[in-house]
């Protein structure tokens, strides 16, 4: 498993609350538009990153994680996993505090990359499951 209990707890709790949302548009069939919703209403800031850099719940979008005029905490990542490992590492060189791969985002490398690079980060696990757990 990657990113156990305490990990995702530390992520959702300790790190910080600006997350960019890569792969979050206004398509409300998408999964990330649900989670997005789901980690605002326990007080997320949820950044869109997508070339179409739309505004979503709100908060203005951005096309990449390079557009972002701001720091972020947590990079939550919603593409295909082959695509996953550039973000991962762009999450890195921007100062991101944590990374987080969606349900069936898996890239073993760039999780090793991440947290050897002094990363917390959660793979193949969703954000909106976990942080109603915590009671």
């Amino acid at each position: 498993m990657y990113g156990d209990e305490a990990t995702v707890r530390k992520i959702l709790t300790e790190l910080g609350d600006t997350w960019a949302v890569v792969g979050l548009s206004n398509n409300r069939q998408r999964a990330a538009y649900g989670v997005a919703e789901v980690l605002q209403r326990f007080g997320k800031r949820v950044v869109p990153v997508h070339p179409k850099a739309e505004t979503v719940h709100g908060e203005q979008g951005y096309a990449s994680l390079a557009d972002l005029p701001f720091d972020v905490d947590v990079v939550d990542v919603f593409v295909n996993s082959e695509l996953a490992g550039p973000v991962a590492d762009e999450a890195v060189a921007r100062g991101a505090r944590a990374v987080w791969f969606q349900l069936g985002v898996v890239d073993e490398a760039a999780y090793a990359r991440t947290r050897a690079a002094g990363l917390e980060m959660v793979m193949d696990r969703c954000p909106a499951i976990e942080i109603p757990r915590l009671g």
